[in-house]
């Protein structure tokens, strides 16, 4: 997922959404690290809610039990947050596979 590397763009976000959460306790070695990677890159929560962090309503598909938004001051930051160690270790904690959680369409 290095093909937005040359966008100049003033914000970029990650929408996690269409999730459900089997094991919190994932979850939560997830989110550590996940925000440690997301702060080192200039990333910050704007909205998360479900599994540990408030209800989620679903008004319209189904129902999910985590939905997590953040925000990066640039497209470059959120690939690079993306691709970092960190953020890697985080999705392996996870039980992550190794595929893009954005993508251009």
């Amino acid at each position: 997922i290095n093909e937005f590397r040359e966008f100049n763009m003033t914000k970029a976000y990650w929408v996690g959404s269409h999730m459900t959460v089997k094991d919190p306790e994932k979850l939560k070695a997830y989110a550590k690290l996940a925000a440690q990677a997301s702060t080192a890159h200039g990333g910050r929560v704007l909205a998360r809610g479900g599994v540990g962090a408030g209800k989620v309503l679903s008004l319209e598909g189904f129902d999910q039990s985590r939905v997590a938004v953040t925000e990066f001051p640039s497209m470059k930051a959120a690939v690079d947050c993306f691709n970092s160690e960190d953020y890697k270790e985080g999705r392996r904690a996870f039980g992550a596979k190794e595929k893009p959680l954005f993508k251009n369409r």
